[in-house]
C-alpha cells in the first residue's frame, strides 16, 4: 500500500480517469428546469465527474433538504453548516421536475440533517409520494443519511415503499474515524440490515443498495472483509467507484485503482451472491442507476 498522500498533493489522473466531454444533449433543458424550480442536485453539490453525462442524458439525482450538511465529512464536497429548514413545496417540486423530464427511475437523496428530529425522513416520504402521483409507473430510488440509525424514522421513509432503498457504507471500518468521524461503520451496516428485516406490511422489500469508494488506503482484506459484512446483513446491489477528492482540502486520493481491478472485484461481489454490481473507476451511486435497478432479477 502507498503512503498516504498530504492534503494538497493533488496527483495527475490516469488516463483510464479521464472522460470525453459528452455532447450538451439536454443538459441546457435540466439546468433550466432545477434553476426554475429551486431544486439542488447531488450531481453538483458532490462535484461529481459524471454530471455533463448524465445532465446531457436528461437524468439527475435530487438533493432534498438543502444543499448544507450537519456533519464534515472530509471526502465529501457537500459544505458543512447550519442548513436551512425544510421547503414545504419540495416534494411537489421534485415530483414536477421527474414528470417534466419523463423519468422511468428518479433518485432522491440528502445531505445529513442532525437537526431534524426526524433526520429528515418524513421529507424522503412525502417526496416519494409526490413522485409518484405524478408518475405512478417510475421507479423511485433513495438514497438516505443514516438517520441516526433511529428506527422510526427508517420506517417511514420504508412505509413510503422506495422501489430502491440506499445507504452507503462508503469506506471500511478502519478508515471511519479519518473519512466520516461523526458516522459509524456498524450503524450503516443497521441501517441496511434494518430494511432488510422490517420491509412494509404487505412483505414486499425494496431492492437493498449500498456503496463503496476505493482509492483511499484499503486494503484487499478489508474490501473483502467490507464486502461480506454487506451481504451478511441482505444488500443485494452494490456500486463501486474511484474516489476522487474534490478539492485540495479534502482527504486525498492514495491510489488510482485500475478498471481492471474493478472487474475483478465485480467478479467476487457476485461470487459472493450479490445480485446486481457496477464497478468501474467512474461509477457513483446513482450513476446509470436505473441499470443497475433492472439488472437485478426479480
Amino acid at each position: 500500500m502507498k503512503n498516504r498522500r498530504e492534503p494538497g498533493d493533488r496527483p495527475r489522473l490516469p488516463p483510464w480517469m479521464r472522460k470525453r466531454i459528452s455532447p450538451p444533449g439536454k443538459s441546457a433543458e435540466v439546468d433550466r428546469l432545477l434553476g426554475e424550480l429551486g431544486l439542488e442536485t447531488v450531481c453538483g453539490s458532490a462535484h461529481c465527474p459524471n454530471r455533463p453525462e448524465c445532465f446531457s442524458r436528461g437524468t439527475a439525482a435530487f438533493m432534498i433538504l438543502g444543499d448544507v450538511c450537519t456533519r464534515d465529512c472530509r471526502f465529501c464536497a457537500v459544505p458543512h453548516g447550519d442548513p436551512s429548514p425544510p421547503r414545504a413545496d419540495e416534494p411537489s417540486a421534485v415530483a414536477s421536475a421527474a414528470e417534466r423530464l419523463k423519468l422511468r427511475h428518479a433518485v432522491v437523496t440528502s445531505p445529513a440533517r442532525d437537526d431534524l428530529p426526524d433526520g429528515g425522513a418524513s421529507q424522503f416520504a412525502r417526496t416519494i409520494a409526490a413522485v409518484r402521483a405524478r408518475l405512478p409507473h417510475a421507479a423511485v430510488e433513495v438514497l438516505i443519511p443514516d438517520f441516526m440509525g433511529d428506527p422510526a424514522a427508517l420506517d417511514e421513509v420504508l412505509a413510503a415503499r422506495p422501489d430502491v432503498f440506499n445507504h452507503n457504507v462508503e469506506t471500511v471500518g478502519r478508515l471511519y474515524p479519518e473519512i466520516c468521524p461523526e458516522a459509524d461503520y456498524r450503524r450503516s451496516l443497521a441501517v441496511l440490515g434494518y430494511a432488510v428485516t422490517c420491509p412494509p406490511g404487505d412483505g414486499e422489500k425494496p431492492l437493498i443498495k449500498s456503496g463503496i469508494m476505493l482509492g483511499l488506503g484499503e486494503s484487499d482484506a478489508e474490501v473483502r472483509r467490507l464486502l461480506r459484512h454487506m451481504r451478511g446483513v441482505g444488500v443485494d446491489a452494490l456500486t463501486m467507484g474511484q474516489y476522487l477528492s474534490p478539492t485540495p482540502r479534502h482527504v486525498p486520493v492514495v491510489r488510482f485503482v485500475p478498471p481492471e481491478e474493478f472487474a475483478a472485484w465485480k467478479a467476487e461481489a457476485l461470487e459472493m451472491g450479490f445480485a446486481a454490481v457496477a464497478a468501474a473507476p467512474h461509477v457513483r451511486s446513482s450513476y446509470y442507476a436505473e441499470d443497475l435497478f433492472e439488472a437485478h432479477p426479480e
